[in-house]
């Protein structure tokens, strides 16, 4: 009888583990599920962004030089920063347009952007084109087009030339996200990144 007791106690203890382990092994796969699926819009996304950068070059609305322009000019009484180029009024709706679309995506999305080599944002979220209001806090939170981007995570997503780059990011309004980035390039050249930021819960 105490053979069978400690023979039982042993092979409960075996399942409690595998269940357990089961139980682990499900929620990483859960969270894997999704940063692959955030994976596959950010590619579309991309695609889309890339596609938008052709259309404007071959009807003459951009020209290469004016796409890749970095001579960035401060917008006069912004805080922070911002600036206009060559080629940011022509992106401003249709590029707001499409992060807009991914950004609807899923309720754990907080950002979907397409930012230039240096950080910098050409069109944002419309929750984040809010016009300045003079109040640095605020527009610091829903005014962030037009800035250059360049802190670390930042130049990171901007500079990386690889499939995709994933980055824990904490913001500077506080938030702890993933920024996951895949890199754009335009007839061969190197444009800059679309970046997504998510909460993992």
């Amino acid at each position: 009888m105490d053979k069978f007791f400690k023979k039982s106690i042993i092979m409960l203890w075996i399942l409690m583990v595998c269940l357990s382990f089961n139980g682990n092994l499900l929620a990483r796969e859960d969270i894997l599920d999704f940063d692959m699926q955030v994976k596959q819009w950010a590619e579309s996304c991309n695609h889309e962004v890339t596609s938008l950068f052709e259309s404007l070059l071959n009807s003459n609305v951009l020209t290469m030089p004016q796409l890749f322009d970095t001579f960035y000019i401060p917008i006069p009484d912004t805080e922070p920063p911002k600036y206009s180029t060559q080629y940011d009024k022509q992106l401003e709706a249709p590029l707001q347009k499409i992060c807009d679309t991914y950004l609807n995506k899923d309720e754990k999305l907080v950002y979907v952007m397409a930012v230039d080599a240096y950080g910098y944002l050409p069109a944002a979220n419309s929750k984040f084109s809010i016009s300045p209001t003079g109040n640095r806090e605020e527009d610091l939170k829903n005014s962030r087009v037009k800035r250059i981007l360049n802190d670390r995570i930042g130049r990171n997503a901007s500079k990386n030339k690889e499939p995709y780059l994933v980055q824990q990011y904490a913001l500077d309004t506080g938030e702890e996200l993933v920024d996951f980035s895949i890199p754009v390039f335009t007839r061969d050249r190197h444009w800059g990144a679309v970046r997504i930021g998510y909460k993992k819960n």
